[in-house]
């Protein structure tokens, strides 16, 4: 997550109007908003939680006291893209995780990208997302990144950045899918008038792209399972989601057992063989043979099954090392290394504090500046250095100093707003964006992802467990009509879009 002063959230990129008025995209939602009003607005939002309630559409949150289970705060006001600049997108996304495939595989085997001094070789080889059971395999067609989340921001019409890969274990698909579900129940007419782009096929193709990962001693159909770690996890919802979207088991590491470099699991109607494991358990917990031996969440000789080309693993063990915020910034020279081609979609500039040059710029300006564990996640340990405290800067300073290798800093960016319903009308809220790709014999890529919004007044926190809420993204066509900007702003003022 990238931040913004709030000097910087007044300047932020309109995604919904622009000087001239609405964009294109936005002319619907705009008319409709008009004509209906915040009373009918209101009204949907009430619709959507009673249906996410009686859906049971989740995610836990511990630690905080209370009920662990939480709703997924829900938006209903649509994020959308014109096609053209999702076209542009998946371009990039897709060049981006052919990439980081390409650098996965390399990197447990020839290590070329580190002969040729591309990226140090100690950020890789001395990194504890290195997995070094990993070292001289391959898995089936070379595909270590079945499924990866990519983070973008906008910053302007044409200015994307990808801020964080995430290529173990991405979560929120599922929320994807369940808020373009509520939005046609909610909107028929509004979404048909739209023609928005399908997203509904994803579990299809996402079941498609781990048959195609099938081992090559698979017989017959690939018998495909989800591996959670159980209802405890906070993505639990959507490991019994997907599972059920795609017509396979959920199993957690109890139901299954390992014979002769073989993994069954228990059914009623006896052990079934598993070719594929969508395993949504972490490196370290997957087989406490190998990794962790305390681990009672994985299954003992999984991996050597998986190294004898019995089952596959999606996605691969050892596949973090690619998504690590010390190797990111490397990720432009990996598109030109394996590809031979520039980079589509942006880094965010990021200054590595193992670096001795780096650490000291980042001490000097730690009040401009994003702080972010170098492996962290969910925006936990991280400080954004314009909205913190003089002691909170001083604290980090001292976490630097005595462990820079833990911490990569980024500059501040005025990341996008789009138009939010809260209590006090709708208002600008920041938003980033996590479309999903998947990786079989082709790359696949459902048009939009996951919006993510920060619902509180001033914060640029997106994540769920922190505040956080979701939107539906649309992607449209692009569209000539523009509603004037008198229209948009008679209805700016008497509605609060500020």
């Amino acid at each position: 997550m990238a931040a913004t002063s709030k000097t910087q959230a007044a300047d932020a990129f309109d995604e919904m109007q622009d000087v001239g008025g609405v964009r294109p995209a936005y002319a619907g939602i705009a008319r409709w908003i008009e004509a209906h009003g915040l009373q009918a607005l209101a009204a949907k939002r009430a619709e959507a939680e009673a249906l996410f309630r009686r859906v049971g559409i989740t995610f836990a949150v511990y630690g905080e006291g209370g009920d662990p289970e939480r709703l997924i705060p829900f938006d209903v006001i649509p994020r959308i893209l014109a096609r053209s600049e999702w076209d542009r997108l998946a371009r990039g996304l897709t060049q981006r995780v052919k990439a980081l495939n390409a650098f996965i595989g390399d990197v447990y085997n020839r290590q070329e990208i580190l002969r040729a001094g591309k990226v140090p070789a100690a950020l890789v080889t001395s990194n504890e997302a290195f997995c070094q059971p990993m070292l001289g395999f391959t898995p089936p067609a070379g595909v270590f990144t079945h499924i990866s989340g990519i983070d973008l921001v906008r910053t302007g019409p044409d200015e994307f950045w990808v801020l964080e890969d995430n290529c173990r274990t991405p979560s929120g698909v599922s929320y994807m899918l369940e808020n373009r579900e509520a939005m046609l129940r909610l909107f028929p007419g509004l979404c048909a008038d739209h023609r928005l782009a399908p997203v509904g096929h994803y579990p299809e193709e996402l079941l498609e792209t781990l048959k195609e990962a099938a081992p090559p001693n698979c017989k017959g159909a690939p018998c495909v399972a989800i591996l959670t770690p159980g209802h405890y996890n906070s993505a639990y919802y959507e490991h019994c989601f997907l599972a059920d979207e795609m017509g396979v088991e959920v199993v957690e590491g109890a139901d299954l057992c390992v014979q002769d470099d073989v993994v069954y699991m228990r059914t009623t109607a006896g052990p079934r063989r598993v070719d594929v494991l969508y395993r949504r358990v972490d490196d370290d917990y997957l087989d406490p043979l190998v990794f962790k031996p305390e681990s009672m969440l994985g299954v003992p000789g999984i991996f050597g099954a998986y190294r004898a080309g019995n089952i596959t693993l999606a996605n691969a063990p050892g596949a973090g090392i690619a998504d690590d915020k010390a190797i990111y910034p490397f990720v432009p020279e990996m598109i030109r290394f394996y590809l031979g081609e520039e980079p589509i979609l942006q880094n965010v500039p990021t200054f590595l504090c193992e670096r001795e040059e780096d650490r000291a710029f980042v001490l000097a300006n730690i009040e401009k500046l994003v702080v972010k564990l170098a492996r962290g996640s969910g925006g936990y340990g991280m400080l954004v250095g314009p909205h913190a405290s003089a002691a909170q800067r001083e604290e980090f300073a001292r976490r630097i100093t005595a462990k820079p290798q833990d911490y990569i800093a980024q500059p501040t960016l005025a990341l996008s707003t789009v138009p939010t319903l809260t209590d006090n009308g709708i208002t600008p809220r920041h938003v980033d964006l996590r479309p999903y790709v998947l990786m079989g014999k082709e790359v696949r890529i459902v048009p939009g992802g996951l919006t993510r919004v920060a619902l509180r007044e001033g914060s640029l926190v997106v994540n769920s467990s922190q505040g956080g809420g979701t939107k539906d993204t649309w992607v449209v066509d692009d569209g000539p009509l523009m509603v004037q900007s008198q229209t948009l702003g008679g209805m700016a003022q008497t509605q609060g879009m500020g």
